[in-house]
């Protein structure tokens, strides 16, 4: 059996950036992971200033794609606004890979079935043994469904569906655009351009609605990239989109136990305007990092910056005033 001071579930953002602050503090850490870095990772993959800031990474020491913009352009209906608003967009094929790197940990593949809580440790899968456990492991992470799905039961309203693709792309517009309530859809499309001339489209909205008023996602996907190439922004025939599903930030009142804790979209703290995650997810794996080194308290109430009025709230309160540009 291997045995570490913590085990980490999960190595996306959320769960390197929580080993690479045990690693700094001298902890002994196994990440495991049931894919093989670097990996897929469906996401439109932009990142805010703050999240970077956070990541202890300036743009221009990332070593990989990473494309920066000063604002987003913005479509509502026949209204198109330029909104100030740094972010960058990053590859997370890449990124997340050289966050793993980054944190020094052991990383195995490893499909986790089975965790044990015995004498104040955790065994997982009869294999790996640790004191500390971190579930990082996204909407389907087995340390949630384990020992925290009964006290933070998720609601439905806040489950959230998304359709995206991310190829190359010899891309003219570098600019980013995302469209609000396209064609009656309860959420936002997205065209994000990246480094080295790929590209992210995609869209996404809440699941419920969507159930509600009897649509699916494929339909919007059409009739979006048709949009696309109307507006001579993508010009591209060999589309195969692919979807899942994830949760908003909802009322998650515990988030630690007994020396397991969940972070990122374990937890459900993607921000519930733009549906964001990378930014609460590097936030948590922090917070969750420091409290077991210190011995303090992993609180949410650090994460409150992710609640307030984000990109969206920002749209719909000006809805678009002032000149079209």
């Amino acid at each position: 059996m291997q045995s570490a001071d913590a085990i980490v579930v999960g190595g996306g953002p959320a769960g390197s950036t929580c080993a690479w602050k045990l690693r700094e503090a001298g902890l002994d850490v196994i990440v495991l992971d049931r894919a093989a870095f670097p990996r897929t990772k469906l996401c439109a993959g932009w990142v805010t200033p703050e999240a970077l800031s956070d990541l202890e990474l300036a743009p221009q020491d990332y070593p990989l794609s990473l494309m920066t913009f000063d604002s987003l352009h913005l479509h509502w209906k026949a209204f198109s606004k330029k909104l100030t608003s740094r972010q960058h967009s990053i590859r997370r094929f890449e990124f997340d890979d050289f966050l793993l790197r980054r944190a020094g940990a052991r990383v195995l593949q490893h499909k986790v079935r089975e965790i044990l809580r015995n004498d104040g440790n955790y065994i997982v899968d009869g294999e790996y043994h640790a004191r500390y456990l971190v579930g990082a492991g996204g909407t389907a992470c087995p340390v949630f469904k384990t020992f925290f799905h009964e006290k933070n039961p998720r609601r439905s309203a806040l489950q959230t569906a998304t359709y995206e693709q991310e190829f190359a792309y010899d891309w003219d517009d570098p600019r980013c655009h995302l469209w609000f309530f396209e064609d009656g859809l309860p959420g936002y499309a997205w065209y994000v351009p990246k480094a080295n001339k790929h590209i992210n489209v995609g869209l996404g909205g809440m699941a419920d609605q969507l159930k509600h008023q009897g649509g699916h996602l494929r339909e919007y996907w059409h009739k979006f990239v048709d949009k696309l190439r109307r507006k001579k922004l993508v010009r591209y025939d060999d589309y195969h989109p692919a979807g899942y599903s994830y949760y908003l930030r909802g009322n998650v009142d515990v988030i630690s136990d007994r020396g397991a804790f969940i972070v990122g979209d374990a937890a459900g703290l993607a921000t519930r305007d733009m549906c964001e995650g990378i930014g609460p997810a590097v936030r948590s794996g922090l917070l969750a990092a420091d409290a077991i080194v210190t011995g303090g308290e992993y609180s949410l109430a650090e994460l409150s910056q992710f609640t307030g009025k984000g990109l969206a709230s920002q749209v719909l309160a000006r809805k678009f005033a002032g000149t079209q540009q």
